[in-house]
């Protein structure tokens, strides 16, 4: 069954614990910097998690010239083969919203697979600001609100 990362923006108190689960998870290490999922935290205490919105539509993926960008037909998630990026940071530059990151390290783009159906952000979330959900219509037009939301909010800081 699809399943689908919703961001509940209002719940989130910055702390952070998201994208270090995410960094250990992915990369053993508490560095956030190497996080899938990162935290905006703008004036008067409003906090964002961001993360792969797994688009349907995916830039990443129409722009990705080798096919390292492919959606997993059953999970819904876009997933990044890295033996098939060559690194050219396009996906990097596509993403309306930023969230897919280049590793210098591993010299490819990296970005949110949702754990293989485990999210560790969504797990040690102390505030529930993060959920994995059942992909149903009301879940997709949650995560569509968001997406609006998210833009607004980055409208309203730029002022």
């Amino acid at each position: 069954m699809e399943k689908v990362l919703l961001i509940s923006p209002e719940k989130c108190i910055g702390c952070g614990s998201c994208e270090s689960a995410c960094s250990f998870a992915n990369e053993g290490e508490f560095r956030p910097s190497l996080s899938r999922i990162q935290v905006f935290r703008f004036k008067m205490g409003i906090n964002v998690p961001m993360t792969c919105l797994q688009c349907e539509d995916a830039p990443c993926a129409s722009v990705c010239k080798t096919g390292a960008l492919v959606r997993d037909d059953d999970t819904g998630v876009v997933n990044i083969d890295s033996e098939k990026c060559i690194g050219c940071r396009m996906c990097v530059m596509a993403c309306p919203f930023g969230n897919i990151s280049y590793s210098s390290e591993k010299k490819t783009s990296i970005k949110c697979d949702q754990c293989a159906g485990d999210p560790q952000c969504v797990e040690f979330c102390p505030t529930g600001a993060l959920s994995y959900i059942p992909a149903e219509k009301d879940s997709l037009d949650k995560k569509k609100a968001f997406a609006a939301r998210f833009a607004t909010i980055v409208e309203e800081v730029e002022k």
